[in-house]
């Protein structure tokens, strides 16, 4: 790896952990989602750096992909487990970190998640087969009385690609890929007190752009022009100043222009938690960049 593309790398890393921190402080009992929402995002543009995917607040049984909508009045309750999941970036070049506030009685299963990924990191260095990243995590969280995620899993990173393989599952797998020096990888444990698995909801308020391709409707013409230097990183619907914008997202959707993100979610009633930091593999281990 470049020396300037490292240095980017650690820079977003720096970043991300500083807000994720100030972030996580101000969700609590009574707090607005949206204003939490908006106080990540404009700290990111204010340190100069990019959002690399709309912050995630994620409550309870939702493990993934929840962001608030443009008029959204939730605010967090007594007893709601809260993912925090953010992203920076530096001229495309990616810091993803995840935490879980518990603002009930679910300490363990924080713990779960947060153990599962240190011991994930501590087997990082090249030669190490993917599925045995998944073993340890999996292993961390049965042994607390939890189930991994099944269908969650980490991923590689790339300059404006905030999934690219290998992935990293929570789950024991043979074969698959094999780490190197160079790859930058986001590890994300997932424990569950529900089945262990999670599905899409009726909530959608994430997008990316999949392909480009001429559109008539030209509020769906202007969403695309506001997009465009997202380089196909993902947006949320809060991010569209267009009127009748819920039209003309449909009308991408259907045209296969872009792509939703469902809320994902296991069985109502379960808590999920979740801990994630970025690394580069090293030529011993991995230095944690969101560290």
């Amino acid at each position: 790896m470049k020396e300037e593309i490292f240095d980017r790398y650690m820079q977003a890393g720096a970043a991300a952990k500083k807000i994720l921190s100030e972030g996580a402080e101000r969700i609590r009992v009574g707090a607005s989602l949206l204003e939490v929402a908006d106080f990540v995002e404009n700290s990111i543009l204010d340190e100069g750096f990019g959002i690399a995917f709309p912050v995630n607040i994620s409550l309870n049984e939702a493990a993934a992909h929840d962001t608030p909508s443009p008029d959204d009045t939730r605010t967090f309750a007594e007893g709601d487990l809260v993912k925090l999941d953010l992203g920076v970036h530096l001229d495309g070049y990616i810091a993803d970190t995840a935490c879980t506030v518990d603002l009930g009685d679910q300490p363990l299963l924080c713990e779960a998640s947060l153990v599962a990924r240190d011991a994930a990191i501590a087997a990082v260095r090249p030669g190490v087969a993917i599925g045995t990243l998944g073993a340890i995590v999996a292993h961390e969280i049965k042994s607390r009385g939890f189930l991994p995620v099944a269908n969650l899993t980490g991923h590689g990173l790339d300059q404006y690609c905030l999934h690219k393989g290998p992935n990293v599952p929570n789950i024991p797998g043979s074969g698959g890929a094999v780490l190197e020096e160079g790859m930058v990888l986001a590890i994300e444990p997932f424990a569950s007190t529900g089945t262990g698995f999670v599905h899409d909801g009726r909530r959608e308020e994430i997008f990316s752009q999949q392909i480009r391709r001429p559109v008539r409707l030209p509020a769906a013409r202007k969403i695309l022009q506001e997009i465009e230097g997202r380089h196909g990183m993902p947006f949320a619907r809060r991010h569209v100043h267009v009127k009748s914008a819920d039209l003309a997202l449909s009308r991408l959707i259907h045209d296969g222009i872009i792509r939703s993100y469902p809320v994902l979610s296991d069985v109502p009633g379960s808590y999920v938690s979740q801990a994630e930091h970025t690394m580069i593999v090293t030529g011993d281990g991995c230095i944690v960049t969101t560290a």
